[in-house]
């Protein structure tokens, strides 16, 4: 699966937060510092779509709010 995200660091929980134009919205309750907003991100879709954390994938948007998120297994 594939997925098409805009991120919004900082948030005061980590939460889908519904469209932001052709992408889903997730809110992260991490400051984008030293990778913590990635991996925060990454833990969330693992938990969510209850698949390890080795088969979610950022590919792309690593450093930018707007990311493309490949889920293995689901």
């Amino acid at each position: 699966m594939i997925l098409e995200l805009h991120v919004q660091p900082g948030a005061r929980r980590t939460e889908f937060a519904g469209r932001h134009g052709e992408r889903i919205k997730i809110r992260l309750a991490a400051r984008a510092v030293d990778n913590k907003a990635n991996e925060v991100l990454v833990e969330f879709l693992a938990e969510h779509y209850r698949v390890p954390r080795s088969s979610v994938r950022i590919a792309a948007g690593l450093r930018t709010r707007q990311k493309r998120v490949v889920i293995e297994g689901v």
